[in-house]
């Protein structure tokens, strides 16, 4: 299997079609398109301010209830907390999926999965040896970045292909050093994954049920063997790309404290060079199999899974002491978010949705509502932000703060920088929750309307398509437990008159993450 994967990440040569094209034409960009219900705001003249670097801290699996600040009473997080003491701390931030591969399509895209194309219907993300990727003619947000005049790294994990056309670096990354999917992947026991999908499409439920049981025992009892994840180096180099395999498999238990540090020493010698730079980081952590390094085992009033979220505290405190310690704390966004809610199959191994119903996998509040923290001294308003955000958001708002405009085709991305630096209301009045390709459910304003409901992971409620949808008032009800239907008629018909009008500008691409399968 060594060699195998040596021959796939041999050194490459092959550029990304209409790359060039973008950063040629990206200047003359005076605009971008609208869907039907988004608001965007414009862009910041570049001549006007300095470029900041922007630094995107991303969790996986990480639940809204896992930080102090968002209310945990075990997971001790004061770097976070201060963090959002001094920055911005945003209650209804969301991601546009609620699972890992399509959630960070729309990080890098700026829209949502299913206008991209990418999400799965038979498997919700990419798994080993896929060939699904970012179509090349989608502008990423590093290579809109890029085109700004931003240096551009990766440290963590990347799930949107592992094959070398797929890779961050083919993307719009200058490096990165990282896993290409979750740490549960490639395993070394048991049977392998496409024999448990090959039985399950046989109908050999039997064996589908033992050999999830028998990953559940291994995962809520971790060893490293257990798995074979490949750690990879990737650059772009003057004839192409250049990738290697560094370890297979790494050590899990130093993932978090290795993506550490080499973000801080690319911050060291980055942070008084020519161009500003775009770090994104993107932790292993807390997905399971959990595992933190030795300082932090045992620590945490949160158990193993605490260990771990605290680990995680750690490493933004000593990327913000990095920051401070350079000089360009007060030029740098500093951004914290999840890719989506806790995975609550893995018992006490898995995170808290806090106030919140359901999980990862699901589009209740649980599985799609994250943390969602911004930082920025001297520049950003200190306070605690109520209106909705969401983390495709986070594409627009950067390109406004580098001075430039998003690609046309990114539609459903809203810059978020009016917040931030003049605290005026969020611009973002509207969010749609889809599960592989479908429209579950819709929030306009405080209410939310649940077309389709359903459980993830086997896990109840069925699916249930609903004749007449339910509808909650989130500001009073965050657990989506009282269903206003029948007692506000008047709001159930406009919010169906907001899902049409969704409707009418979202076109739904085809899957790709169904190639080959």
């Amino acid at each position: 299997m060594m060699n195998n994967m040596k021959k796939r990440f041999a050194k490459c040569t092959t550029v990304k079609p209409l790359q060039v094209l973008f950063l040629a034409t990206a200047a003359l960009l005076s605009g971008c398109d609208k869907s039907a219900d988004t608001e965007q705001t414009g862009a910041t003249d570049s001549a006007t301010h300095k470029q900041p670097n922007i630094i995107v801290l991303f969790t996986d699996d990480m639940g809204y209830g896992d930080l102090s600040s968002y209310g945990s009473a075990t997971n001790d997080t004061p770097e976070l907390d201060e963090m959002a003491r001094e920055g911005q701390r945003w209650t209804d931030f969301y991601v546009a999926a609620p699972i890992c591969s399509p959630s960070r399509g729309a990080l890098m895209t700026g829209n949502y999965p299913e206008r991209s194309g990418l999400y799965g219907k038979t498997k919700g993300v990419l798994f080993p040896g896929e060939p699904g990727r970012i179509p090349d003619a989608t502008v990423t947000m590093p290579e809109a970045l890029k085109s700004a005049g931003y240096d551009t790294v990766m440290f963590g994990k990347w799930h949107l292909g592992d094959l070398p056309d797929a890779l961050p670096t083919r993307h719009g990354f200058d490096e990165w050093l990282g896993v290409p999917y979750s740490n549960d992947m490639d395993w070394a026991v048991g049977p392998t994954s496409p024999e448990i999908f090959a039985h399950g499409a046989k109908g050999d439920k039997a064996f589908v049920r033992q050999a999830i049981a028998d990953r559940k025992t291994y995962t809520l009892h971790p060893k490293n063997e257990y798995w074979d994840i490949p750690l990879i180096k990737s650059s772009v180099v003057a004839d192409g790309y250049e990738d290697k395999i560094v370890e297979r498999p790494p050590n899990q238990s130093l993932l978090t404290k290795r993506y550490t540090e080499e973000s801080i020493n690319y911050i060291e010698q980055h942070a008084h060079g020519e161009k500003p730079f775009f770090l994104y980081l993107a932790y292993s952590m807390p997905h399971a199999p959990i595992f933190a390094s030795e300082a932090f085992q045992g620590k945490s009033a949160g158990g193993r899974y605490g260990d771990v979220v605290e680990e995680i505290d750690w490493s933004v405190g000593q990327i913000r002491k990095a920051l401070e310690a350079q000089g360009i704390a007060e030029d740098t966004l500093l951004v914290f978010s999840s890719d989506n809610g806790p995975w609550t199959l893995m018992d006490q191994h898995s995170g808290s949705s806090g106030p919140l119903k359901g999980g990862k996998g699901t589009t209740f509040e649980g599985g799609l509502r994250v943390p969602g923290i911004f930082w920025w001294p001297g520049h950003i308003e200190p306070k605690v932000v109520h209106g909705m955000g969401s983390v495709m958001d986070l594409y627009a708002t950067a390109l406004s703060l580098a001075g430039a405009e998003p690609a046309a085709s990114v539609v459903d991305s809203i810059d978020l920088s009016p917040t931030l630096l003049q605290g005026e209301d969020s611009p973002r009045t509207r969010q749609a929750f889809y599960r592989s390709g479908e429209l579950y459910a819709f929030r306009k304003g405080p209410y939310k309307i649940h077309l389709i409901t359903q459980g993830s992971y086997g896990m109840p409620p069925a699916r249930t398509e609903h004749k007449r949808p339910l509808l909650y008032h989130l500001g009073e009800d965050p657990k989506e437990q009282f269903n206003l239907a029948e007692e506000r008629p008047e709001v159930l018909a406009d919010m169906l008159k907001a899902v049409e009008l969704h409707r009418s500008g979202m076109q739904i691409a085809e899957s790709i993450f169904e190639i080959g399968r």
